[in-house]
């Protein structure tokens, strides 16, 4: 099993937000309160060398660890 470096749920929060859901959305799904789903999307961002929700979702897609992942060179 290839251990990711960002946490099950860094990638749950990261997966909501790419389906369009808000922190408050994703906290209401999960069961966490909104400052928490912040809390992990802030790791997982910082974890992926990046800054802001969306260009973390961006970056999880390019490396593979959201479902439905596009190729895309990183020098395009």
């Amino acid at each position: 099993m290839v251990k990711l470096p960002i946490s099950g749920r860094e990638l749950q929060c990261l997966e909501w937000v790419s389906k369009g859901k808000t922190s408050w959305e994703t906290a209401a799904i999960l069961g966490l309160s909104e400052r928490t789903v912040n809390f992990h999307l802030l790791n997982a961002c910082r974890k992926l060398n990046v800054y802001g929700r969306q260009a973390g979702v961006v970056q999880a897609m390019r490396l593979g660890y959201l479902a439905g992942a596009i190729s895309v060179p990183m020098n395009a």
